[in-house]
């Protein structure tokens, strides 16, 4: 069993409610074979915590509030995690978002710096990220993957995916309340029955081919038919931040 069931509950801001991180997979389906060779299993001693995904040959990309697990390797170039491709590639630092408080808070980006780089090659690819200017439509539809319990609360150990709708801000931010974090995107739940829940968090948003957000938080427990859309980090609001680190080699603020 993977460290699936293992997380803290976290209290953040009393008019959010009760949210939970996590990324396992609703409703979706089996990855591709040779498909999102991006994807990371973000790992501690006892096995898989988060996801995460490549952005360079020495950087990944997670949550900020995965940092609580402690992550020591990760996993790359692999969908089934009992049949590895690759030796696990220890991390160097983490830096989390200078400005991360709580998952509820917002800023819940962290990036993982690998010793050595990672050779790129036909089974580990990165992901691009976006532009600072893009502009995500309501209702577009991205993917989110990751490694974790189904509908069914079963723990699986190969990637899922499924698909998921964009969400406008103002009716993500309606439905969640007050105080709903800035910097943010909204995708799945609210109204359908796919989407993340309990689990490895950290996952990219894909959009397009492109990773747009980090899976961050949901409503505690109602998973299979959530009444609050999932939300992301929006890494379009942090590329300042990021590249900077990518560029130094150190965390930066």
């Amino acid at each position: 069993m993977h460290g699936l069931g293992k997380f803290l509950l976290l209290t953040v801001l009393a008019c959010l409610g009760q949210t939970f991180h996590g990324s396992d997979i609703i409703h979706g389906k089996k990855a591709p074979n040779n498909s999102m060779l991006y994807m990371v299993s973000v790992q501690n001693k006892w096995g898989h915590v988060c996801g995460g995904f490549l952005v360079s040959e020495d950087f990944v990309i997670t949550a900020a509030h995965c940092f609580k697990e402690e992550p020591e390797h990760v996993i790359l170039g692999t969908q089934n995690l009992w049949r590895l491709n690759t030796e696990p590639r220890y991390i160097e630092y983490m830096c989390k978002h200078p400005a991360y408080q709580s998952v509820g808070q917002g800023d819940d980006l962290m990036l993982l710096k690998l010793y050595g780089k990672a050779p790129l090659n036909n089974g580990v690819t990165t992901i691009p990220l976006p532009a600072p200017e893009i502009n995500l439509k309501e209702n577009l539809i991205c993917s989110v993957a990751g490694w974790g319990k189904t509908e069914n609360g079963s723990g699986v150990d190969d990637l899922r995916v499924v698909n998921v709708s964009l969400i406008n801000r103002q009716t993500c931010q309606r439905a969640w309340g007050n105080n709903f974090p800035s910097n943010v995107i909204c995708a799945g739940g609210y109204g359908t029955d796919k989407g993340f829940c309990q689990g490895d968090s950290g996952g990219p948003l894909v959009c397009e081919g492109i990773a747009v957000g980090v899976v961050s938080f949901n409503k505690y427990e109602n998973c299979k038919y959530p009444d609050v859309p999932n939300v992301y980090t929006d890494i379009s609001k942090h590329l300042k931040w990021i590249n900077n680190i990518m560029k130094a080699k150190t965390c930066v603020l």
